[in-house]
Order: structure tokens, then sequence, then C-alpha cells
């Protein structure tokens, strides 16, 4: 850190009286002048892509007979190439939005949902008024601009709710969409596209007799996250892909609010891994299966050349264990998987309880083609960030995980809306070393596995190191991560700490880390960075 930055950073907080314990709220004119200069700084003028986003309540048929009442993003191109937003056919989903980096992009999102909203661009690094801070919410019949360049690199991102103690509802009712950007690395590589790269949302839902949505309905529904007892493909049930005898990009993410899938082909064929939630990995990787937490997208390279017309291929969620714990007979912890039901953290009697198996879609073949297409041996080329540059690499900012009293926390603190500990202020243009510490061990076994997010640039990975007396539930996840990639969240197992390398680099402002488990971030499991210069 140098010397003018560490004698603002000192002036700052004897302004705010903060100590190593205590926080303060920022005050207004330190966000006036953030904001200005993050616009400054992002360069902003006449747009490249100008789009209108409408959130509103609509029907979809969804199940047989009567349309279900959800609420959807709609969108409009006003200025820009033809196909930049593209709707997910006959579905609640909201648009896809097609850019390439570098663009200059401007929304114009509409509110009229009966309810304050805002949109959180997931995945992009984009100033923080673009970035959908619950304190930027819009009222009922509000409009509200975003202005951002793409900065990234071609990757799946997405968009949905932040609204304050909203979120996990006004998501599970509709509200998401996609984001994907390519930029020249990724068009260099003869990767499937077009109609062969498939964007897949998996959600899980429940409805009432009459086809109407189910939400929370228990306050354990709330503290668990809410799981649904049916699995939703690009917002339709029993989802069947007809495909050929060729290679196909599937880009998959994990729209659900609580539910973490375990991926795998049901004939035990291999997942071929191009990317994750940052895009493309430096060079494919192959596993049995993929963990895939709320808010994590993976991209594969499925490869269906060998089959016959009229085969079919399902993608399963397979049975494991470890990320519900909950209290056994002598106070002991029992792994929640394998069908389990019941108990507190059990399931509560769900048809599908967390890490039970069961299908997620089926890939049918219905016509023959030749591909004569190639997996890359290079896919991409990512800067590999080292310990010993970050400014803080001999002393990492621990952020425990706990779920104490119903109330999940971060290092024992809530969401308050621009509050700040000392050690979440973040000097502009540095590394930082992270890590998440999921081993509350006064919790009294009620541990539960958080997938962390962090909003700005992406991340990188850099070790897990999981707790003795933990591993016999984590054998049943742990071949499953790929964190090679560029990630912006990690899933954290119970027993597990995962030490992360971050910039933070163009911006200044707030700018949320939670758990995305959305009913954990709606119970306050969300704090603020304040990236400063």
């Amino acid at each position: 850190m140098s010397e003018a930055t560490d004698l603002s950073r000192r002036r700052l907080l004897q302004y705010l009286g903060l100590t190593a314990v205590a926080t303060a709220v920022v005050p207004e004119w330190l966000f006036a002048a953030d904001e200005q200069g993050s616009q400054e700084r992002s360069g902003q003028s006449e747009p490249d892509i100008e789009v209108g986003i409408t959130a509103q309540p609509a029907e979809s048929p969804i199940l047989p007979g009567r349309p279900t009442k959800v609420w959807k993003f709609s969108g409009e191109l006003v200025k820009g190439p033809p196909g930049t937003v593209e709707d997910i056919p006959d579905s609640y989903l909201g648009p896809i939005l097609r850019l390439r980096q570098g663009q200059k992009v401007r929304i114009r999102f509409h509110n009229k949902l009966p309810e304050p909203c805002v949109i959180h661009q997931h995945g992009l690094h984009v100033p923080e008024k673009a970035d959908g801070h619950p304190r930027h919410q819009i009222g009922s019949g509000q409009t509200s601009v975003y202005e951002f360049t793409v900065l990234d690199r071609a990757g799946t991102y997405w968009f949905h709710p932040h609204t304050h103690h909203r979120t996990a509802e006004q998501a599970y009712y509709g509200l998401s969409g996609l984001i994907l950007v390519t930029d020249a690395e990724e068009q260099s590589l003869d990767l499937p596209r077009d109609e062969h790269d498939i964007p897949l949302v998996i959600q899980d839902r429940s409805f009432d007799d009459h086809n109407q949505l189910r939400y929370i309905g228990h306050m354990h529904d709330r503290f668990r996250g809410f799981l649904g007892d049916r699995v939703l493909v690009n917002g339709k049930p029993d989802f069947v892909l007809p495909v050929a005898t060729r290679v196909y990009r599937l880009r998959i993410l994990n729209g659900s609010n609580s539910r973490i899938y375990k991926l795998a082909w049901n004939d035990g064929s291999p997942l071929t891994v191009i990317g994750t939630d940052g895009g493309l990995l430096e060079s494919p990787e192959v596993r049995n299966y993929l963990m895939l937490a709320p808010g994590e997208r993976v991209d594969l390279w499925a490869d269906l050349r060998g089959r016959k017309l009229g085969d079919e291929i399902t993608l399963r969620s397979a049975a494991f264990s470890g990320v519900m714990p909950m209290m056994g007979m002598g106070g002991g912890m029992m792994g929640m998987g394998r069908g389990m039901r019941g108990g507190m953290m059990g399931g509560m009697g769900a048809a599908l309880p967390h890490g039970a198996e069961f299908s997620i879609l089926t890939a049918r073949i219905v016509r023959e083609e030749r591909d004569q297409r190639v997996l890359p041996r290079r896919l991409s080329q990512i800067q590999r960030y080292r310990p010993q540059d970050a400014a803080n690499a001999q002393k990492p900012k621990s952020i425990h995980l706990s779920m104490r009293g119903m109330s999940p926390r971060l290092n024992g603190r809530s969401f308050e809306m621009t509050r700040v500990a000392e050690e979440e202020i973040i000097p502009l243009n540095t590394m930082q070393l992270l890590e998440f510490v999921n081993r509350d061990h006064r919790a009294h076994g009620m541990m539960m596995a958080h997938p962390m997010h962090i909003h700005g640039q992406q991340f990188q990975v850099l070790k897990r190191e999981m707790a003795p007396g933990f591993e016999r539930h984590y054998s049943s996840v742990s071949q499953g991560f790929v964190d090679n990639g560029w990630k912006d969240t990690v899933l954290v197992m119970p027993g597990e700490k995962v030490t992360i390398l971050k910039r933070f680099d163009h911006f200044t402002g707030l700018y949320l880390y939670h758990c995305h488990n959305l009913e954990h971030e709606d119970l306050d499991m969300m704090r603020n960075f304040l990236v400063q210069a």
C-alpha cells in the first residue's frame, strides 16, 4: 500500500471512528465522490447497446392446465445489433442479453412490480451504481438506468433481483435472465455456436393443486433455504432436449434459491468442462460428476457423436451428503443426503430432499449429423494470481460463516445497508487474500454448506482445506469442484476453509459479499466491502 493511500485510509477511519471491532455508517458525501469517480473511470458515453428491461407480473403455461402466475423480466432492444436481446422460448425466464467485450451498455430498468426491485448483473465487473446494491432499488412505477462497459472476458453471466429482504422470493417467482459475453479469444476457437450453443437454467419449484407456485411454508424452509419438489429446466418440467449426433456447448446455470446439484450422466459418461463462472478454462477438464451450487455456472463440451437415432441420455443429480448437517441423537453430526427425510434439517418431509438422486433433463437423439469439430487442447489464457502479490499476503482477511440461533452471520455480523467494519475497507487497485471459514464449532451441529458470492471482479480459488472429522461426507462431493478458472461464487462445505485471491480494480463504492443461498441472503448473511481510492 502506498503512503498516500495509507494516509487516506487512516483519515477515513479516524472520521468514522472505526476500530478493529466497530462498524459505522459510511457518509453520503463519500458515496457521491465514489460514484462520480467510478463513472469517470468507466469511460461511459453514448452506448453501443441500449436495452429496456421491464419487471412485471405475468402468466406462464408451466404445467398442463391453468397457467402459473409469475414475475417476469421482459427485454426490448433499443439500440444495437440484431440478436442482442433474445427470448428463451415458451419460458417465464427473462431474456438472454448477448454482449461483446468492450461494448458500452445502457440498461433502462422499468419496475412494474407492486414492490421495490433492483437488478444485479451477476458476475460482471461494473460500477457500483450498475451492480444492483439494494440501496439503489427503485419503487413500483419507477425507472432506473444502469451504464457500464463490458470489461469481462467471454463467459456465461446472469442477472437477477437484489432487493432488500426480497431477493429470494422475487427470484423464485421468475425474475432472472442470462448475459452471454463473447470476445476475440473465444471467437478464435472452433466451439459450437448458434443453435448448438445451448443455455440451460436449472431451478426447483413447488406448485399447489391449481398450478400456482408455493414458496415458504415453514420457518425452517427459510433457515435451510427453500427446496422445491419439481425440477425445471428453462422454466419447463420433464425437460427433453432434442439433439443430433454432434458436439454441443451446454451452458448450465444453477438458478435455484438454495439447492445444490451433483451433475452426472446416467450412463456414466464423463463430463468435459470447458468453462466456469468467469468464462473458459485454460484447457478442458474431465470429471465423473460436477458440484453446482446456487449462482454457479459451468460450460460443458457435450459430444454426442457415435450415438444412435432414438438414444437418450439423462443428466441427473447424483446422491451426495454433508451439505446440511443436523443433530443426531447424541448431539453428534449426521449428514443430510441420499434420500434422508424428516428431522429439523432433513427436508421437512420434502419430496426432493437435499442430496437425493433425481433426473434433471433428457437429451434425445432425433437426427444424425456429421461434425468434424475437435475439442481444443488450449481454450484460453488465464493470468495466475500469486499469494505473495496480495496487499495482505501476511494477514488474510478471514470471513467466518455461522448459523447460530436461526440467524446466519458473517464474522458474527448481519447486513446493514451502508455499514462496513474496518477490515471490510479495501484500497482500490489491490489484490486481497480472503478466507471463507465454515468451521463454527459452537453452532452445535447446525453448520451447512454456503455458496459464497462476491460482487465485482472475478476471483481465483487458491486452496481448499477440510477440518478433521468431516472427510466422510466431504468425499461424496470433493471430486466435483472445478477451481482452476475464474469464479464469482464458491461452495464452502461444513468444516471447510476456502482461500481465494481477488483484485479490486477500476471502481470504488460498496460491493456486496454474501451467501447465494437466497434465503440466507434475505436473513442478512451479507456484508459490504467498501472499495476506496
